[in-house]
């Protein structure tokens, strides 16, 4: 089987700050990348207004599909549940909204999408979602589940990665020019202790490919933004190293960190 990876976040935009670099520099290894999509984002705003009117779901799927591109990987498989929203925009009445969601549905979507591509690894949220949205929970613990379960639709994958935030990179982006999503929350709960560390990876190479794919979700980044907003500095270490935590294997650490998310997986890179 050629080496490939399944990446599972909620929604457009979630795959570009924590680990687009990641994604670019395992596909131009010669990695079948795919990236799977809970939601379209329906619940979030528009924040550039030289846009006009645009009808959320379809500008963000289209988006995503964009930074797919600049990424270099597969085009985006979408799962069909709603976005949830957060706060005072919690949409409980949906009931296709990821919070109302079987989470074994959920899974079982996922599993899905193992059956086909067979991945030898996968990569999704942290248990705190990087900053608690109610769909990064389910993301994580959908994709949790259907790693476990894995082996139930044939190949089961080797390993599991959270994207994981250091005090030190959660911090810069609460100072200067502060990213809204992380005001107000400690990092002791919301960051990762560097011992948690499973691998580092540099992407220095792949910063520009990044780079497009973070601004392709315009909706998102745009001037009205805190996402658009955030300086060089704050942007720079992101644009150097992606960090993760483990969150399962099946096969040994060949050291630690890793600097590779396939470092000693029974696959391996191409040649």
């Amino acid at each position: 089987m050629p080496a490939a990876l399944l990446a599972v976040f909620a929604h457009p935009d979630d795959e570009a700050l924590r680990c687009g670099g990641t994604l670019a520099r395992a596909a131009a290894q010669g990695v079948h990348v795919t990236l799977a999509c809970l939601t379209r984002g329906e619940a979030g705003r528009n924040t550039d207004p030289s846009l006009g009117d645009v009808e959320l779901p379809a500008a963000r799927e289209q988006e995503l599909r964009d930074a797919c591109v600049h990424l270099g990987i597969q085009p985006p498989r979408f799962l069909d549940s709603h976005d949830s929203g957060r706060g005072e925009r919690l949409r409980t009445a949906d009931p296709l909204a990821c919070i109302n969601a079987d989470p074994v549905a959920v899974e079982d979507r996922i599993l899905e999408v193992i059956a086909q591509v067979r991945p030898q690894v996968m990569v999704t949220f942290d248990p705190h979602g990087i900053y608690g949205h109610p769909d990064h929970l389910v993301a994580h613990r959908a994709a949790t589940g259907a790693f476990a379960r894995s082996a139930a639709v044939g190949r089961p994958v080797e390993r599991l990665y959270y994207v994981a935030q250091l005090h030190e990179d959660m911090r810069a982006l609460q100072g200067e020019r502060p990213l809204g999503v992380l005001q107000g929350l400690d990092p002791d709960v919301y960051a990762v202790d560097p011992g948690l560390i499973a691998a580092q990876v540099d992407v220095r190479d792949y910063a520009a490919h990044k780079l497009r794919a973070l601004r392709a979700h315009r909706t998102q980044t745009g001037p009205l933004s805190t996402l658009g907003r955030l300086s060089d500095t704050q942007l720079a270490p992101l644009l150097r190293r992606e960090t993760f935590s483990l969150g399962g294997t099946r096969t040994p650490l060949p050291h630690h960190p890793l600097t590779d998310l396939f470092d000693g997986v029974t696959q391996g890179l191409p040649a």
